[in-house]
């Protein structure tokens, strides 16, 4: 089955306190959440329950459900399994040791306390990004990027490649239907041809899938240009932050402070 649109859209519509915060104001705590996670040594078992309690606490204040976010975020454990290696890099207590052929391999507790921290730090980092997307349309999300100087043209070509996937999504499906509709079928037999047939035909979707979003994006920045575009997108003044969002700013940021700062105290 084609890939839906729907399913590209993470936000989760609502009407809690944290989808009505300003976008700024959640980015910012967000990216705050994620360096101090980055700054917690390893082995930091306290301080990551507290950051996993504040962080599921928010959600659950965001009534998006606790079982989606956790669920979401699952996709993103194996890239942190990457750091495996870490178990038999890092020096330290020997915990076991195998031999495979001419190459022993020893594993560390340092380097286990590592690999499970980074695992752990990752999670919560990609379940801190989830929160953020399914309590903001990402519209927004862009507006706040620029609101906090990004520069215009990554905010930009963010804005267009957001926008332009869906039609490239709804582009990829009409072609796998019109592959499907000229495939015939034998009662008995498998539809189509062997790996390499199939490889090739793939190949060459991808291709013309390329052709046609370059030449769509030639016309639409031909289009642009002569409609003025240089570079910014403008949008509505954007209004200063209420008293309660900057403080709120400012707890969230001392709070993380604190907790970092703790963290290498203990």
């Amino acid at each position: 089955m084609p890939l839906s649109t729907g399913t590209l859209d993470r936000y989760i519509e609502g009407a809690s306190p944290i989808h009505r915060l300003d976008a700024r104001v959640k980015l910012l705590l967000t990216l705050a959440f994620i360096l101090t996670l980055a700054l917690v040594p390893h082995g930091s078992w306290l301080t990551l329950a507290v950051a996993a309690g504040v962080l599921w606490l928010t959600v659950h204040q965001a009534w998006v459900g606790l079982g989606t976010i956790i669920g979401r975020s699952f996709v993103a454990l194996p890239f942190a399994l990457v750091a495996v290696s870490l178990v038999f890099s890092l020096p330290g207590p020997e915990l076991a040791r195998w031999t495979l052929g001419p190459f022993t391999l020893t594993a560390s507790s340092t380097g286990l306390i590592a690999f499970v921290s980074i695992v752990i730090k990752s999670w919560l980092s990609v379940q801190a990004a989830l929160l953020l997307t399914a309590t903001t349309h990402f519209t927004d999300v862009l507006f706040a990027l620029r609101a906090l100087r990004l520069p215009a043209v990554l905010v930009a070509i963010l804005s267009f490649a957001y926008r332009y996937l869906f039609v490239l999504v709804d582009e990829a499906g009409r072609m796998l239907r019109a592959r499907e509709v000229r495939s015939a079928e034998v009662p008995g037999r498998k539809a189509g041809g062997g790996l390499v047939w199939r490889a090739s035909v793939v190949g060459r979707m991808v291709g013309t899938l390329f052709l046609r979003a370059y030449e769509r994006s030639e016309r639409i920045y031909v289009a642009m240009l002569s409609r003025g575009f240089d570079g910014e997108i403008r949008t509505i003044a954007v209004r200063p932050l209420s008293s309660y969002e900057r403080g709120l700013v400012l707890l969230g940021l001392s709070g993380l402070a604190a907790l970092a700062f703790l963290a290498h105290l203990l």
